[in-house]
């Protein structure tokens, strides 16, 4: 697929400063993005498909004036505070994109931003981050040249935001999105994300997303260098082959509605995906003692209660439980009086439907 889609070839109308802000949800992947093909442009070696969280998000607020050199200059405020160790990503985010929006050129910028959940700890602050942006740009791009539609702004946006972050593409949309070519997904691609096409039994429209926070504290090993590791681990191309099965089986669960079938897919991809972690060269742990105890009393609880509640987990300590918001009374109260003493905190969040 070819990028000069995203370029719009008339001249732009500069308005010359003001503000824009932009809202963006976090999101959990049920079939894991783990590895990118060797290159700078955030390329993945499988697809991906994910649930947006309805109350986990970032807020971004740009303001931008127009300036006469035409060089980027850029100051980021993270949560009141100006974070100038956040300036290297964010400044390589602007020159990638600088040469699909060459309007940026025209304009100081000051981001600022926060989250409603710990940054760096493993609950995709950086998809969430880098998606609100690239919300924040379009929205200056649809000022600049009006008759912009609204499918060109959203691939635009998801476009842009898989050049700051590769999750981040998934996050312009609510619902399930999907990211990465794969077979058996129309319009699917390795550029920008989509809206899942097909049809979705209502048992996983209303589904409950409780994160307990193990740990909230920056991740060691950032995701970034962990993607590039797959290029070398031994087990990358079964597992990249196995993601492509597991989508294909993810279609079939979604359609029928069963939800032990899905919720022991997402475990086992949860765990695949950690597999690899560990199994890199150097090799690291993301989890902790508490990650593995809620593992533990989940199953326990699972198999005593027969209740619809399964875990998976991004690159990181920290747990989502999801389950039929059918069930979210009896699995709440279980959750608060078994596994709070494992956490640091606990998000009640939901997944967001299409």
């Amino acid at each position: 697929m070819k990028t000069n889609f995203f370029f719009y070839k008339k001249k732009y109308s500069i308005d010359p400063n003001g503000i824009v802000i932009c809202k963006s949800y976090s999101n959990i992947a049920l079939i894991k993005y783990w590895g990118k093909h060797n290159n700078k442009i955030q390329i993945p070696l499988n697809s991906s498909i994910s649930f947006s969280l309805g109350k986990v998000y970032t807020v971004t607020r740009l303001i931008y004036k127009e300036k006469k050199k035409m060089n980027l200059s850029v100051r980021v405020f993270f949560s009141g505070k100006e974070k100038t160790s956040f300036l290297p990503k964010i400044l390589e985010f602007f020159h990638r994109i600088s040469f699909y929006c060459s309007y940026l050129r025209y304009f100081n910028f000051i981001i600022e931003t926060y989250n409603t959940f710990p940054h760096s700890s493993g609950i995709a602050s950086s998809a969430s981050s880098m998606s609100s942006l690239a919300l924040c740009i379009m929205k200056i791009e649809k000022k600049l040249v009006y008759s912009l539609k609204e499918d060109f702004f959203l691939r635009k946006a998801s476009f842009l935001a898989r050049l700051g972050s590769g999750s981040a593409c998934r996050s312009i949309y609510p619902g399930l999105v999907v990211w990465g070519c794969h077979q058996s997904i129309k319009g699917s691609n390795n550029l920008y994300a989509i809206p899942y096409p097909y049809e979705v039994h209502s048992i996983f429209t209303k589904i409950e997303d409780t994160i307990l926070i193990i740990d909230d504290k920056p991740k060691k090993i950032l995701s970034t260098k962990g993607h590039k590791l797959m290029n070398h681990n031994p087990y990358a191309r079964e597992r990249f082959k196995c993601a492509n099965k597991n989508m294909n089986r993810l279609i079939s669960i979604l359609k029928i509605g069963d939800f032990q079938e899905f919720g022991e897919l997402i475990e086992h991809e949860a765990l695949t995906l950690h597999a690899m972690i560990m199994t890199s060269r150097p090799y690291f742990l993301c989890m902790k003692p508490n990650t593995l105890n809620v593992i533990q009393t989940v199953w326990d609880f699972r198999k005593n209660s027969k209740k619809n509640v399964y875990f998976t987990l991004d690159a990181g300590a920290n747990v989502h439980l999801l389950y039929p918001i059918q069930e979210k009374t009896s699995i709440l109260k279980w959750i608060y009086s078994d596994l709070f003493s494992y956490c640091k905190k606990i998000i009640e969040s939901f997944c967001l439907s299409n």
